[in-house]
C-alpha cells in the first residue's frame, strides 16, 4: 500500500515536471511571438491545473520549477540564472508570489470543494438513515395501532355480539323448556304468558341490536373502503334534523331537547338520510351520556357564507381533550377505554367514526367542545349549503323550538 502510494505521488510530480517542460519547448519554438507576460500567464494557467487537479504541494513543486524556466530561458540574460534588469526581478517576483498564491488558493478551494462533496455524502447517508428509521418506526406505529384494532374489534365482537346471543339462547331455550314441560315430555314447571312475552320482547330486543352491530360494521367497512354511496339532494336543516328527532323520540323521553334554528336557514345539498343519521348518533350519544332529565341542546346557524354549523350538547360529563380525536375511533368509546365515567351505556363504539365518515365524505368536518359553561359536552359538525329557503315542519311534541332572529 505504501509502495502504491509512493509511486502516486512521483507519478503526480513527474506530470508536473513534464507540463512545465512541455510548455516551455512550445513557447520557446514560438519565439518572437511572445513576450514575459503571456509565457508568466501560460505557466500560472498550469500552476492552476496542477493545484486544481492534486493540491497544494504538486502546485508548489510546478511553480518552482515554473520559475527557474520563466528566469533561465525567457528573461534576459537568457541561458543563465541571473537577472539583468530590474523590471524583470519585478516580473519575476510577481510571477512567483502569484503562483505560489494561486497554487494555494486553487488547491484550498479544491480541497473545500471535497469537504462540502463529503459532507454532502454524509448528510445524504444520514437522511438515508433517518428515512429508514422513519419508515421502521412507521411500520412499528402502524403494527401498534393495527393491534389496538384487534383487540378493541376482539373487545367489541365478544360483548356486543356475545351478549345479545346469550340472551337471545337463554330466552330461546325457556321458551323450548317451557313448551317440553306442556307437552309432558319432560318434568318442570310451566311459564306465564306474561314471561312468555317478556322473552320474545327480549329476543327481538336482542335482533336488533345485532342488526345494527353489523349493519354499523357494513357502514364502517363502506367509508374506510371509500365506497359511501351519497345520493345529494336539496334538502331543509329543518326536515333532517325532525326525521332524526322522531326516531329517537323514544331514546329521549327522559329529556327536554332544546332546540335552535337560524331563521331562514339555506337548503343543504347533502344526502338527507345519511345527515340524519348523523344527527341521529349524536342525539343517541348525548341521551346515553348524560343523566335523566338531564337538557339536550341541538342547534343549526349559518357559520360561514358558505357553511352551516350544527351542534349537539349534553349536560353530561366533559370529553377530555386528550380524549377529543380518539373518540372518532372505530370502537373507541370514552367510558370504557378512556375511563371518564364509572357509568358504562351499551354501545358498539362505531356511531361516531361512521358520523365522520358522513360528514368528511361531504366535504365537512366534525369535532368536539366543552358544553355552555364550560360542563357537559357539545358535537360540532359543518356541511356546505345552498341558497334555497327550507320549509317550516312539524316537531316532536317534547321538543321546544327557539327560532332565531
Amino acid at each position: 500500500m505504501r509502495r502504491e502510494l509512493f509511486e502516486q505521488k512521483w507519478t503526480v510530480y513527474l506530470v508536473a515536471i513534464v507540463s512545465v517542460a512541455v510548455l516551455t519547448v512550445a513557447l520557446k519554438l514560438i519565439g518572437a511571438h511572445v513576450n514575459s507576460t503571456t509565457v508568466a500567464l501560460v505557466f500560472l494557467l498550469d500552476v492552476l491545473c496542477i493545484a486544481s487537479w492534486r493540491g497544494s504541494v504538486p502546485a508548489l513543486v510546478t511553480s518552482i520549477i515554473g520559475v527557474l524556466c520563466f528566469n533561465y530561458f525567457f528573461l534576459p540574460p537568457f541561458g543563465t540564472f541571473n537577472i539583468a534588469s530590474a523590471d524583470n526581478w519585478v516580473a519575476f517576483a510577481a510571477f512567483l508570489l502569484t503562483a505560489l498564491t494561486a497554487g494555494q488558493l486553487s488547491a484550498r478551494a479544491k480541497k473545500r470543494a471535497e469537504e462540502a462533496e463529503t459532507g454532502r455524502g454524509q448528510i445524504e447517508k444520514l437522511y438515508a438513515q433517518l428515512r429508514d428509521a422513519f419508515e421502521r418506526a412507521s411500520e412499528a406505529e402502524a403494527l401498534r395501532r393495527s393491534e389496538k384494532l384487534k383487540s378493541a374489534l376482539l373487545d367489541a365482537v365478544t360483548h356486543d355480539l356475545r351478549t345479545p346471543l346469550t340472551s337471545i339462547k337463554a330466552s330461546i331455550t325457556t321458551l323450548l323448556d317451557d313448551r317440553k314441560v306442556r307437552a309432558g315430555r319432560e318434568p318442570g314447571f310451566a311459564i306465564d304468558s306474561d314471561a312468555k312475552l317478556e322473552m320474545m320482547e327480549v329476543i327481538d330486543q336482542e335482533t336488533d341490536r345485532l342488526n345494527r352491530f353489523i349493519s354499523g360494521l357494513i357502514e364502517l367497512a363502506r367509508i374506510e373502503a371509500g365506497q359511501l354511496q351519497l345520493r345529494r339532494r336539496w334538502g331543509a336543516v329543518d326536515e333532517i334534523i325532525t326525521t332524526a328527532l322522531s326516531r329517537a323520540d323514544s331514546i329521549t323521553a327522559q329529556h327536554p331537547i332544546e332546540l335552535k334554528i337560524e331563521k331562514e336557514l339555506p337548503v343543504v345539498r347533502v344526502d338527507e338520510r345519511a345527515v340524519s343519521e348523523v344527527v341521529y348518533t349524536l342525539i343517541d350519544n348525548a341521551a346515553k351520556y348524560s343523566p335523566a332529565q338531564s337538557r339536550i341542546g341541538i342547534s343549526a346557524r349559518r357559520s360561514q357564507p358558505d357553511q352551516i354549523r350544527m351542534e349537539i350538547e349534553n349536560e353530561g360529563e366533559t370529553i377530555p381533550l386528550a380524549l377529543r380525536e380518539r373518540v372518532f375511533d372505530k370502537f373507541f368509546r370514552a367510558t370504557r377505554d378512556g375511563d371518564i365515567s364509572t357509568h358504562k351505556p351499551s354501545g358498539t363504539g362505531m356511531g361516531l367514526a361512521i358520523a365522520k365518515g358522513i360528514v368528511e365524505a361531504h366535504s365537512g368536518r366534525i369535532w368536539i367542545e366543552t358544553g355552555s359553561n364550560g360542563t357537559g359536552t357539545r358535537v360540532v359538525f359543518t356541511l356546505p349549503i345552498g341558497d334555497d329557503d327550507p320549509a317550516d315542519v312539524g316537531l316532536p311534541a317534547n321538543v321546544e323550538a327557539v327560532r332565531e332572529s
